[in-house]
């Protein structure tokens, strides 16, 4: 009897043990357990995949989904989309993605809604990234801040100034991770350019020259049938209507960007498409992400034959076209540098592989646009392209349409977002919305 009370004591006292060490083992954070995924990435927990929501699955959306599912550290739990065929390629290539990647766990299905308050309103979804036309980036992101969700919004930030402050006001009010999606500031070669300027290293800047396409101009197409599986009215939300054409959702049968861009009732032409890029390295490289130009001056044929910007401390910029397309040349007093996507070209020649040392002046560095969004998630900071600096970008290229719409010379006060003395510029800075989708600018 002793013993087999001794027994049942023992084996009593070894389940205890063994309970509170499997307690203990479910706390034990999860860089103690390490480990690492069959293709080399870190193992994350669940509880760390953090849960995305897409508004927009046209091209660049569907592209987006790609980007974040390769970082390992997201699951895409819904979709928004108003063209039924573009939400079924964007599901058919989530799906394909997790049959390839299985570290990133079993495909779910994916609910679609049509309308985005939808997505919303799901307390599961952590952020959501806003791939659709510019005359919606404003309406969607204020709304997203609102629900609490964290947001990564395509570039340009906004289709006018108002709409751009509106939202940064709403990402801080409610404390949200804003990340604009120019990716360029997470590439090597900007990054380069941005400090080799910075600190000096082709001397005083003199003049900067970048190539993008014209400004937009009104929409002018014919009607066209609506297709099937497209809600039109959806598709042009807080915008008056217009008649459908293709050239602004093409069908799928055409894999290519839409031409709503060219149109400045939904984009800024290539001055905002190809500039929301370009100009944006320059106010990096120019450590102007919180201002901008003084002075916008349009082509007059004569002593300004481009659109001209002009910095309070001197640097002139030119919307001009040179040798490279959707490209910038710094000049300098002591040397030169050409920049554009997987390419630097510098005088001195040995500048493009300078190393900055430690001690000098540095940006910010990200290697990966989606995974820094994601960290500054966790971490609750702003991430390299903070929605400021985005709409500061975009406000740069929409003055500049402003100009080449009214043909002259403007006086800009980036701390006011005003132009000085001249009403009819100001009132090109916001744009009627309507009641439904509209927001207050």
């Amino acid at each position: 009897m002793e013993n087999e009370k001794s027994t049942s004591l023992n084996r009593r006292d070894f389940l205890g043990k063994a309970a509170t060490a499997a307690a203990g083992f479910m706390i034990v954070p999860r860089f103690v357990l390490g480990g690492k995924r069959p293709d080399g990435t870190k193992y994350l927990a669940p509880s760390d995949i953090i849960s995305l929501g897409f508004i927009g699955t046209g091209k660049q959306g569907r592209g987006l989904t790609t980007s974040f599912l390769g970082t390992n550290e997201v699951r895409i739990v819904g979709l928004a989309e108003v063209y039924k065929a573009k939400a079924q390629l964007t599901l058919d290539r989530i799906k394909a993605h997790y049959e390839k990647n299985t570290q990133l766990g079993k495909y779910n299905d994916i609910p679609v809604y049509n309308d985005f308050r939808e997505l919303l309103g799901r307390k599961d979804v952590d952020a959501v990234v806003i791939a659709t036309p510019d005359h919606w980036h404003a309406a969607m992101a204020v709304r997203a801040a609102q629900a609490g969700k964290d947001i990564y919004c395509e570039k340009p930030l906004a289709l006018t100034v108002k709409e751009g402050r509106a939202m940064v006001k709403a990402a801080r009010k409610y404390n949200r991770v804003f990340q604009t999606g120019s990716m360029q500031r997470s590439w090597p070669e900007f990054r380069q350019t941005a400090e080799l300027v910075r600190n000096g290293y082709i001397g005083q800047i003199k003049q900067i020259k970048v190539n993008v396409g014209p400004p937009p101009k009104p929409y002018d197409l014919p009607a066209e049938p609506i297709p099937d599986g497209l809600d039109w009215s959806a598709w042009l939300g807080p915008n008056m209507p217009v008649a459908f054409n293709s050239e602004l959702a093409p069908p799928l049968s055409k894999d290519v960007f839409p031409n709503w861009r060219n149109y400045k009732e939904f984009g800024g032409g290539m001055v905002t498409d190809w500039g929301a890029h370009m100009f944006d390295i320059v106010q990096w490289a120019l450590d102007m992400d919180n201002s901008g130009p003084v002075e916008v001056i349009a082509p007059d044929g004569k002593e300004h034959p481009f659109l001209t910007y002009k910095y309070d401390n001197g640097i002139v910029m030119t919307h001009e076209k040179w040798d490279w397309s959707n490209a910038i040349h710094f000049i300098g007093t002591e040397g030169e540098i050409k920049v554009q996507r997987r390419k630097i070209e510098t005088t001195p020649v040995s500048l493009a592989t300078k190393v900055i040392g430690e001690t000098e002046k540095h940006v910010y560095k990200s290697e990966n646009h989606y995974k820094d969004f994601l960290d500054a998630m966790r971490k609750r900071s702003k991430p390299i392209c903070d929605v400021e600096i985005g709409h500061r970008t975009a406000s740069v290229c929409n003055i500049g349409n402003i100009a080449y719409q009214l043909k002259r010379p403007l006086q800009w006060n980036p701390k006011k977002e005003k132009f000085k003395g001249d009403k009819e510029a100001n009132a090109l800075l916001g744009r009627d919305m309507n009641k439904e989708w509209g927001i207050k600018i």
